[in-house]
């Protein structure tokens, strides 16, 4: 299993740190990479869909980049053709755009493949690389362990022109996959594994998304990066911790090759609770159907995010607050949805929607004679402007609004109880329709003509107001009420023989198939936010199609009535 961190919900500013900003302007200064322009670069495998994680290292080069007057290059390091896709190629540079940032320069590893190889020539050549024929089982055997250095191979000592031809051959497509593979040749006892003359390139017959079948042999990606970005003329390549380890061997590529000095410096992972952000196992939940894509509204993908009608200003926001140190944490999802709400409770338009509709019968109210209400789309923002939303004698309200025997505390409807609709009028309930099954269809009140507006000309008070949907005028709509995906803030905290799966929240998705919202939304557009009011943040889900509309909740909104019940067991 791997280990829980420490959580970090501590506030933004006491955390926030700015070294690799420090680190940067110490260079600038004392003019390390002469007059190069600061150059940093984000470098995914296309090998899956960029999650949350990505978006603080996306932010973080393009941010410095930029605050420096420098430039970011966008890098596919393509060195694994069994695992990458073209789809993921395009959908990463959707997700960078969609962010925010767009880059100086595209760039494919592939498209180094000739000069790497030269390098490895260069290093043959040198008595620094050698072709090993030892099984993977056997390179692994030979390494030891962290308390114990490793051995020789003993094909460790090959002349230069054995090496030279063998890997040649290599290249040229003799050797089967697996039977032989091309090492830097560093320090078998060396303290760091990564030292251990570690493998350069492998063989292997695949056919690249890009370069077809041109190579059966590829870089590894520890020899590949450094020097890709020293092609590059990266003056900064930050990376996540987890490859601190590995800097002293790409300073170890790049001085031998003497070639251009990037330098590499970690920072810490953006880690959240509820959230797993391990491509190989999200792949595994696509590949199971445990979800329904990479872009399924419960991942942690960008694609996931987006759909599911999260903004990237709230994200950008989110990563900032977070900042970047040098001990790795886990930050409370609490947060990210805190900087979310805050962001839709500006810019999403309101509607009125009612999940899990009761009809309402006004008497009182002249059948037939409808009008229309005037109501804000943003409270936040007047300029936003105002509509009109069709009132009549038959509305709809959600169940939860009505109680025939109301519980304390319950200061909803109820028979003889008035509350407000909203933006409406007064009303209150007199009496109630039920089927066979007892169940009631249909709630009966009586209005307050002198209440238009949803005020009393005597000032009488109430304790509740409702939202509701005229009943001749609603649109019905799926609805698709997503919670977290895993149901504990570790999902890989489980037993011991079980499985992350274990831990997959079985209440994560709740689809309403008969909602009814009020007309405007009939034109609502893909992504648009919307807060459906006293329910939640939505959005319009692509699935959607002219005759069927569905809504996505991006997030409820804070319900105290709800804990109310829970903690009285309702």
């Amino acid at each position: 299993m791997e280990a829980t961190m420490s959580s970090n919900t501590e506030p933004p500013e006491t955390r926030t740190s700015n070294f690799l900003s420090e680190i940067i302007a110490e260079d600038v200064s004392t003019k390390k990479f002469g007059d190069a322009v600061i150059q940093t670069r984000f470098p995914p495998e296309p090998n899956g869909y960029l999650h949350i994680g990505h978006a603080k290292a996306i932010c973080i080069n393009f941010t410095l980049a930029d605050e420096f007057g420098g430039k970011t290059n966008l890098r596919f390091d393509d060195t694994n053709p069994e695992k990458e896709e073209q789809e993921y190629v395009d959908s990463i540079q959707k997700d960078i755009r969609w962010l925010g940032f767009d880059w100086e320069r595209l760039c494919f590893a592939s498209d180094y493949f000739p000069q790497l190889y030269e390098w490895a020539i260069q290093l043959i050549k040198a008595g620094k690389a050698y072709v090993d024929d030892l099984t993977a089982d056997q390179i692994r055997e030979y390494r030891g362990t962290l308390t114990e250095p490793g051995k020789d191979s003993p094909y460790r000592n090959r002349s230069f022109e054995e090496n030279l031809d063998l890997f040649t051959r290599m290249k040229k497509g003799e050797f089967p996959d697996g039977s032989r593979v091309l090492r830097a040749k560093i320090d078998m006892a060396s303290p760091n594994m990564n030292m251990r003359d570690p493998v350069m390139y492998r063989i292997l017959h695949a056919t690249h998304h890009r370069t077809g079948d041109e190579w059966c042999i590829y870089p590894m990606y520890d020899y590949a990066h450094g020097q890709s970005d020293s092609i590059e003329n990266v003056t900064h390549s930050m990376c996540s911790l987890e490859f601190a380890d590995h800097q002293p061997l790409y300073k170890w590529f790049i001085a031998q090759l003497g070639i251009f000095p990037s330098e590499q410096i970690e920072f810490d992972r953006l880690s959240v609770t509820y959230t797993l952000l391990s491509k190989r196992k999200l792949l595994q939940l696509v590949q199971e159907n445990r979800v329904s894509g990479w872009d399924d509204p419960r991942m942690p993908t960008l694609s996931g995010l987006r759909r599911r009608g999260f903004t990237p200003e709230a994200l950008r926001s989110f990563v900032a607050s977070a900042g970047v140190s040098r001990t790795n944490g886990i930050v409370d999802i609490e947060m990210l949805e805190h900087f979310q709400r805050d962001d839709l409770n500006h810019r999403a338009s309101r509607a009125m929607a009612v999940l899990r509709p009761l009809k309402l019968v006004i008497d009182n109210y002249t059948e037939g004679n409808g009008e229309l209400v005037e109501v804000a789309n943003n409270p936040e923002d007047p300029s936003a402007g105002t509509r009109q939303v069709p009132f009549s004698r038959e509305i709809y309200i959600e169940q939860d609004d009505f109680r025939e025997v109301p519980p304390p505390k319950y200061y909803r409807l109820s028979p003889g109880k008035e509350v407000r609709l909203r933006n409406a009028y007064f009303i209150t309930a007199h009496n109630v329709v039920k089927d066979a099954a007892a169940n009631i269809v249909e709630v009966h009140c009586t209005y307050d003509p002198a209440s238009r507006g949803g005020n009393s000309p005597d000032g009488r008070k109430v304790k509740s107001t409702m939202h509701w949907v005229s009943a001749a005028h609603a649109i019905t709509a799926e609805v698709r009420l997503y919670d977290k995906l895993f149901s504990k803030p570790d999902p890989n905290d489980y037993p011991e023989g079980g499985s992350f799966l274990d831990n997959l929240n079985p209440n994560s998705l709740e689809v309403i198939t008969d909602a009814r919202l009020e007309p405007s939304l009939a034109d609502a557009e893909v992504g648009a936010p919307f807060q459906f009011e006293r329910v939640g943040y939505f959005c319009l889900d692509p699935d959607s199609t002219p005759g069927k509309l569905v809504f996505n909740r991006t997030l409820a909104l804070k319900d105290t009535w709800a804990k109310i019940e829970k903690k009285a067991g309702m």
